[in-house]
């Protein structure tokens, strides 16, 4: 272990800021939209994905890859929100192995409603307190990692 780049003060303190705090918006988050419409921070990620695509519909492994899930964790969370209404599961035509999951009417309801809800925590969160430079500075920063982290194999 002697050959380990250990985090110098500034980068543990770097390291440990982004980490709790993206654990706690993340939690603050969450709970705006369950007290307000009864739908989890990961569930309307679901939503927001399906969305934007065509036809509001993915493959769910694609899904799964989109979300940084594994393909049983989605499988169960998608199950569940099946189950309410919000999306449905169908045979992949072109892949008879495939599974697509698709935005419900309900599912779109759902996130139209919760959409400002999750913007106002957005902004009120994180996208305010920052200056339009520091908004520049993570952009670019967190571009940059996920380009990296994009390039590395499952």
């Amino acid at each position: 272990m002697g050959d380990v780049r250990w985090l110098t003060p500034p980068e543990q303190s770097a390291w440990r800021a982004y980490v709790v705090t993206w654990l706690r918006l993340r939690q603050r988050l969450h709970r705006e939209l369950t007290d307000a419409h009864d739908v989890s921070l990961t569930d309307y990620e679901v939503l927001v994905v399906l969305d934007v695509q065509d036809g509001g519909r993915m493959r769910m492994s694609d899904l799964a890859h989109e979300l940084g899930s594994t393909k049983s964790r989605l499988s169960h969370q998608v199950g569940r929100m099946e189950a309410e209404g919000l999306v449905r599961r169908v045979p992949d035509p072109d892949d008879k192995r495939g599974v697509i999951a698709e935005l419900t009417q309900a599912g779109n309801a759902l996130l139209t409603d919760a959409a400002p809800t999750h913007v106002h925590g957005v902004r009120r969160h994180l996208i305010d307190l920052l200056t339009p430079e520091e908004q520049l500075v993570m952009s670019a920063a967190f571009t940059r990692v996920l380009e990296h982290l994009k390039d590395l194999p499952d």
